[in-house]
């Protein structure tokens, strides 16, 4: 029987994981706030009036920024503010959807990141968009049997954060998600349909504890099973709650 261990959001783009008890998901949305804000490049142009999807490089992401790695991040959905901890200690506290807030923030990446930002970076948001790296909103889910058979070929552990999904679960047999794909899958009270696999980026070289590139995980996929892909993407098409533990039935 395979079982949800593990739900997470990342508000920021490119920041840590914020691990969830519970997730409330809606008809042709993701996880709340995944993704809800990101750091643009001072060239990118991004209209909050009117947003449309970018591609990732628009924006300070992992794949090429790996000091972002080392920010431990934190949104309190009750009073709106991002902390933002560097080496146990809280370097940022503001609102990410007020101006000043939004200056504060802008100012410490633009000091942190330095030459790695090109122009002045800014912090966008728009109500209902998502910085997800794929343009329609969906949830991506992993197996954990999938990542330990992973280590059986590169023969030392992988964090399963280096993903950065939303829903990790065990139970199944290694890749068994991959064929979900078409079919519908049920978590907690949600439905969900699985649409399409996941390849994967430099963006998991990174450690998420040290923040170190320290490995080549596209290429340990390739080498390994012939292909660079690791969960799948699913989109919610009856509204539900899921929480840790809850039981996934693929049918």
């Amino acid at each position: 029987m395979a079982l949800v261990t593990d739900l997470y959001r990342y508000p920021v783009k490119g920041l840590s994981a914020e691990p969830q008890g519970r997730v409330t998901l809606a008809v042709g949305e993701g996880v709340p706030l995944d993704r809800a804000f990101a750091i643009a490049h001072g060239t990118t142009r991004f209209d909050p009036d009117a947003p449309q999807p970018l591609p990732k490089t628009h924006f300070l992401m992992l794949a090429v920024n790996e000091r972002m790695a080392a920010l431990k991040s934190a949104y309190d959905d009750t009073t709106g503010v991002l902390t933002i901890n560097r080496d146990g200690r809280a370097v940022v506290r503001a609102k990410p959807d007020q101006p000043g807030g939004r200056q504060v923030i802008e100012q410490f990446f633009a000091a942190y990141m330095k030459d790695e930002c090109r122009g002045a970076p800014r912090l966008v948001h728009a109500p209902g968009h998502t910085f997800a790296d794929c343009k329609a909103k969906r949830l991506s889910l992993i197996g954990l049997p999938s990542i330990c058979d992973l280590e059986r070929v590169v023969r030392q552990p992988v964090d399963p954060v280096r993903f950065r999904a939303n829903v990790y679960f065990d139970g199944t047999e290694p890749w068994a998600e991959f064929g979900w794909i078409g079919r519908e899958i049920i978590m907690g009270t949600a439905r969900l349909r699985v649409v399409a696999r996941i390849d994967r980026c430099p963006a998991t070289d990174v450690n998420p504890g040290s923040a170190r590139r320290d490995m080549n995980i596209p290429r340990a996929l390739q080498a390994g099973f012939g292909h660079i892909d690791m969960g799948v993407y699913a989109e919610v098409v009856q509204s539900g709650d899921v929480a840790v533990g809850d039981r996934l039935d693929a049918g």
